[in-house]
């Protein structure tokens, strides 16, 4: 049997990327619901997010048909601005209940937030933003009133407040504007909020078939714990989260550098000191001894996380100034001397760990800077470069976009002259 159930959790785009990856669930629709108007967009629901500002919404009111009958009385109008009860953002779902159960998909919203928190989640404030089910049948009110009793209990072991989830009856539904349907799917730059108190159910119901967005289950008991020195922690969802996918296959999978990246759930940290709020994900940490030094919340395409990795790595040094401002070490710096007789191996990007040179296409072109007669293969880009009234070619790395130095074409015999910072590379020997 097909039945319906509203939720609201906060922003609908994140609950619905949810409700959708559960199997047994039909469809999901973003709307509004639980307002005392018609029709209402999304600018309308935002501007009236605050009860106290309700008289701005005036202008609004005298062209929302209340009731069958012509009022164009003012004095009316300002009586109902007085007594707007603003709709909220709710995704409406439509589930088999042979493959899953209403108990699931309740247990499931208590879950997916943070019900003791008033009139929004996260940074996201305001009544459109309440914790709120509307049921359909007398079952679904039920199973709404006996498990939000059962997670209160939940809640107050673990230290949290009152539940103050708006529990009624649906009036009716708003379906949202077409460019609020599938939001995160459709906006690849972005976050996925998550609100999670952390707090489980031991058993959420009857579910037919395995959830398919537990691709993080292995991360569900990790608590993750400071180390000493440097690390990169990124918070990530415990359901499918294409902005992580996105940050994992982009940047992650290529990643090679020294300072070690774990992942964990947000409430699942222990013992660091964070300023940034991690109800999104992916959300990028920089860590030092376990203190935060930087954060940024949301996908982070590859240039700009490894602008935000060399300066926590590279601080404000010769390495970041050649590295980001196409800056130039000296001749036969302590690098050079340092890197120009070293055993066979590669030299890697300094941030990435990228190989980018190989010791056998090194040579000593007596111009007091490393150079190489040729790059590793696919992993730096040439440029034109026509600073200073030169016209040069310049050399960057792929996998950051870091500036390297020139290629010339007074190498020996015949070949290219690959002039290389030593300051932004790290040397790998070859194993014995």
């Amino acid at each position: 049997m097909l039945l319906e159930i509203v939720f609201a959790a906060g922003c609908f785009w994140g609950v619905e990327k949810n409700f959708e990856q559960i199997s047994g669930v039909i469809d999901v629709t973003s709307g509004y619901a639980g307002g005392n108007y018609n029709d209402p967009t999304y600018h309308q629901v935002l501007a009236n997010k605050d009860d106290n500002k309700a008289f701005n919404f005036l202008s609004i009111l005298k062209k929302i048909p209340w009731s069958d009958e012509e009022d164009d009385d003012e004095t009316n109008d300002e009586k109902r601005g007085e007594n707007i009860i603003n709709h909220t953002e709710v995704v409406k779902i439509i589930y088999d209940t042979k493959l899953v159960s209403t108990e699931f998909l309740i247990k499931n919203f208590w879950e997916l937030h943070d019900p003791t928190q008033t009139d929004g989640q996260g940074n996201d404030k305001g009544n459109n933003y309440r914790s709120a089910i509307y049921w359909t049948n007398d079952e679904q009110k039920k199973i709404a009133f006996d498990t939000k009793d059962a997670y209160q209990q939940l809640l107050n072991k673990q230290g949290f407040g009152e539940i103050v989830t708006e529990l009624k009856p649906l009036d009716k539904f708003w379906p949202a504007e077409a460019h609020h349907q599938n939001y995160l799917a459709n906006n690849p730059n972005g976050y996925c909020p998550n609100h999670k108190t952390g707090v489980e159910f031991a058993n959420k119901g009857e579910i037919k078939e395995k959830l398919s967005g537990t691709y993080n289950e292995h991360l569900k008991n990790l608590i993750l714990k400071p180390i000493k020195g440097k690390e990169i922690v990124v918070i990530e969802a415990d359901a499918y989260c294409p902005y992580c996918v996105a940050f994992k296959q982009k940047v992650l999978d290529n990643y090679k550098g020294s300072i070690p990246v774990r992942s964990a759930f947000a409430h699942n940290l222990k013992g660091y000191t964070i300023k940034t709020p991690t109800f999104a994900t992916p959300t990028i940490l920089f860590i030092k001894d376990g203190v935060e030094q930087s954060g940024f919340q949301g996908y982070l395409a590859p240039k700009e996380f490894y602008k935000a990795l060399g300066k926590f790595k590279l601080g404000d040094s010769k390495a970041f100034d050649i590295a980001f401002n196409q800056g130039t070490e000296s001749r036969f710096c302590e690098k050079y001397d340092i890197f120009k007789n070293t055993p066979d191996g590669v030299f890697v990007d300094k941030l990435s760990g990228v190989a980018l040179f190989d010791t056998d296409d090194r040579f000593n072109s007596k111009s007091g800077w490393l150079s190489f007669t040729k790059a590793i293969d696919n992993t730096t880009i040439e440029k034109s470069d026509n600073n200073y009234g030169m016209n040069r070619t310049e050399i960057i790395s792929k996998s950051t976009g870091i500036h390297l130095g020139h290629v010339f074409e007074d190498g020996p015999n015949g070949a290219r002259r690959f002039c290389i910072n030593a300051t932004v590379l790290d040397f790998v020997a070859d194993k014995e």
